[in-house]
């Protein structure tokens, strides 16, 4: 039994001995009170009657007369006078007809009250005995009356009481829910914090599992910045704060190869010309700074585009990737202006920081986009200290021409239906954990990858259509097939409070499937939009989904801001895992974000996994799943 209703059992059983003991004291105590005046009224009538009797002739029908004229009264049930040998001289007697008070009441309280005697005389000699039994009647009435007031004042009372004790239950219930919750939180490693409720005792015990969700917090906190520092010490230019040259490459290398959105997008170089003029001039110290402030705005850029990384090449040479926008004239645009109030801010020298762009898509070979943009930005640097080419890549014909053909094939495409690519997730013991599923749309007659089509949806604001469409698509395929799949969102519909309310009522059609559906965003969304993606946790988990978060690396810092939401698991970026086996700090890292993840709960999946043998290190790690090219649904492990 709960402890709420232990509490309700208690209150009504306190009220019910409290006010059931109150009416019997009541109800014992007014038939005593009313036994003992109906006895007084007895005696006295029979002694008034039997002083009149004494002083009159005793003629036998004056006698009945005044008998007779007492019993008339109606208050009498038995007037009776007898001789001194006991022999009847004169008898009225009534039957007793109770009305008013119910029956049961009646023998339940019934009066035992003896009659009223006196002693009738006849000069100094005894004439007889008087005895006088009044009507119970107009007792019986007077005390279910007031038995009927004391039961609807107890009742009054009893309503108010009990209103009384659901309020005073009610404010003890909702902290101890809270309390109950967060225990529960506690139990699956998700350290939420409740406020503190004003009962004493439940406040000590929210206050103690704050602190302890502090403490954990704080933990998680201190552990991700120590695998942050040394991913830093990794992978990133240790002057601009950018990633180096080796881990940029490996990062175009990765979304080059992707299935989503990030496998096609805009390439950019951009080159602080004649750096040794610069560092004569400026000095060692102030030309480290210009390049870490060149390196923030490349940064900023990729950001404010979403999703954008910025890498130093080495020397003056900067490079920027901004996967998903195929925008050369916008982007090259923004970083114009950038550069300009970049060279503008510096007075001592004159900066030449010229630019060239290039499209990326799956088919361009990294060497090849290098040796082209190098050649452009060679060139734009003759031109001038802000010149800005555009360079060829490869000759690639367009699937359409203009936007409103763009978007009429898309259109027509959505309609018609997506496809979704399998690619398996596997655990160390080779079971499937989900199958990630990248969609695919028919284009000019052919199923197109999302690299072809995504720089467009985006363009085209048409994301959450794209997205619904995939999330129809994966129900339908997991009540069919009984698989589990995952999709991912894009930011713009998490960020779409329309698209999360329709996600949510597909869901709950079809809550047999939620259970082995997985859904993901990409970890730039999570950090710079939580609350959306809060919101769509708090509307997704009662349904059983999973959820989680791909590509994770950069910002893996902030782990503990995740660790309240419930998430099911974290995918690992490809640039975390490739050539793990040559590389001990890479381990180092990934061991301790498995630890980390496995503290709160989540899944780590490793992503860009490129064969069974690097997926055995990665489960000895810690891993708990693994996918990529190289992994197939039926590898095991040894």
């Amino acid at each position: 039994m709960s402890l709420i209703k232990q509490l309700w059992l208690t209150i009504v059983v306190l009220l019910l001995l409290a006010f059931g003991g109150s009416l019997f004291i009541g109800v014992t105590s007014s038939r005593f009170y009313m036994q003992q005046e109906v006895q007084i009224k007895n005696a006295d009538n029979a002694n008034a009657l039997a002083l009149t009797l004494s002083q009159l002739d005793k003629d036998p029908v004056t006698v009945g007369l005044l008998i007779a004229a007492q019993f008339d009264t109606g208050h009498y049930r038995l007037i009776e006078l007898r001789d001194p040998e006991g022999e009847v001289i004169d008898v009225r007697e009534s039957s007793e007809r109770v009305a008013g008070a119910p029956g049961w009441f009646v023998d339940l309280v019934r009066f035992e009250v003896p009659p009223g005697r006196a002693v009738v005389q006849d000069g100094w000699s005894q004439y007889g005995t008087l005895s006088i039994a009044t009507h119970h009647n107009f007792a019986y009435q007077s005390l279910w009356r007031s038995t009927l007031k004391l039961l609807g004042w107890f009742a009054l009372a009893g309503v108010i009481s009990l209103a009384l004790a659901a309020w005073v239950v009610r404010t003890i219930r909702r902290p101890l829910s809270a309390v109950v919750a967060q225990a529960r939180d506690i139990g699956n490693r998700r350290f939420t914090t409740s406020p503190e409720p004003r009962t004493r005792e439940l406040r000590d015990v929210v206050q103690a599992m704050n602190q302890l969700s502090g403490s954990v917090h704080d933990m998680l906190g201190l552990e991700s910045e120590r695998i942050d520092m040394l991913r830093q010490r990794l992978q990133h230019d240790t002057v601009t704060g950018v990633l180096n040259r080796q881990a940029f490459l490996g990062q175009l290398d990765i979304m080059r190869q992707s299935s989503g959105s990030r496998a096609s997008g805009t390439f950019a170089m951009v080159r602080l010309a004649r750096l040794g003029v610069v560092s004569e001039r400026l000095g060692h110290a102030d030309t480290d700074r210009l390049l870490k402030t060149l390196g923030q705005e490349l940064e900023q850029l990729g950001t404010l585009r979403g999703g954008g990384i910025a890498g130093r090449l080495g020397g003056g040479d900067f490079a920027l990737l901004v996967p998903g926008h195929v925008d050369l004239q916008g982007i090259g645009h923004e970083l114009t202006q950038r550069l300009d109030a970049l060279q503008k801010k510096e007075k001592r020298v004159a900066l030449g920081l010229p630019s060239s762009l290039i499209a990326y898509s799956q088919e361009d070979q990294p060497a090849a986009l290098l040796a082209s943009l190098d050649g452009a930005l060679a060139t734009a640097e003759n031109r001038g200290d802000l010149a800005q080419l555009i360079a060829e890549g490869s000759q690639r014909l367009p699937l359409f021409n203009s936007h409103a053909d763009w978007r009429k094939a898309l259109q027509e495409a959505l309609q018609s239906g997506v496809y979704l690519g399998r690619f398996p997730v596997l655990d160390a013991e080779g079971k499937l954990l989900h199958m990630e599923c990248p969609s695919r749309l028919r284009l000019k007659g052919e199923w197109r990858p999302a690299g072809v089509f995504m720089p467009w949806i985006s363009r085209l604001e048409l994301d959450t259509a794209l997205d619904m469409a995939v999330a129809r698509e994966t129900i339908k395929e997991i009540s069919r097939h009984g698989k589990p799949l995952g999709i991912n969102l894009s930011p713009a519909s998490v960020h779409n409070a329309r698209f999360v309310l329709d996600l949510r009522n597909l869901i709950t059609s079809n809550r047999d499937a939620a259970t082995k559906l997985w859904l993901e965003v990409p970890e730039s969304m999570v950090i710079h939009d939580l609350e959306s993606f809060r919101s769509l946790c708090r509307e997704l988990q009662p349904f059983g989904c999973h959820l989680g978060v791909e590509h994770v690396g950069r910002e893996f810092r902030r782990i503990s801001d995740l660790q309240d939401l419930g998430l099911s698991y974290l995918k690992i970026d490809a640039s975390l895992v490739k050539s793990v086996d040559r590389s001990p700090e890479q381990q180092t890292i990934l061991r301790g974000m498995a630890t980390l993840c496995h503290s709160i709960g989540i899944l780590a999946i490793a992503e860009g996994v490129d064969s069974l043998q690097e997926s055995e290190l990665l489960y000895e790690l810690g891993m708990d799943g693994v996918t990529g090219p190289g992994v197939r649904q039926h590898d095991k492990p040894a």
